[in-house]
C-alpha cells in the first residue's frame, strides 16, 4: 500500500483562519482538476494567529505536487 503523505500550508496573522479555510477550497479544486486519487483536505486553527490547510496524496503524487503548489511542509498521514 502506497503511504500517505499530509502537504501543509501555514498561515499567520490575525486572518489566517480564513486564508486557510479559503485556500482549503482551492485545493479541492487542484485535486479535481488533476484527478487526483485521494480526496482528503482539511484547515485547521492552532492558534489566533496561526492556521494551516492540508490536503493528503499518495508516495506516488508528492513530487508533482509538492512542485507545483509549494507547500511549507509535509508529514506521513495515517
Amino acid at each position: 500500500m502506497m503511504r500517505k503523505i499530509k502537504l501543509i500550508w501555514d498561515f499567520r496573522g490575525e486572518a489566517s483562519a480564513k486564508t486557510a479555510e479559503h485556500h482549503e477550497k482551492h485545493l479541492k479544486e487542484y485535486i479535481a482538476i488533476e484527478k487526483l486519487p485521494i480526496n482528503i483536505t482539511g484547515f485547521g486553527i492552532l492558534n489566533e494567529m496561526h492556521a494551516i490547510a492540508w490536503m493528503v496524496v499518495t508516495d506516488e503524487h508528492m513530487i508533482p505536487v509538492r512542485d507545483a503548489l509549494k507547500p511549507h511542509r509535509g508529514e506521513l498521514f495515517g
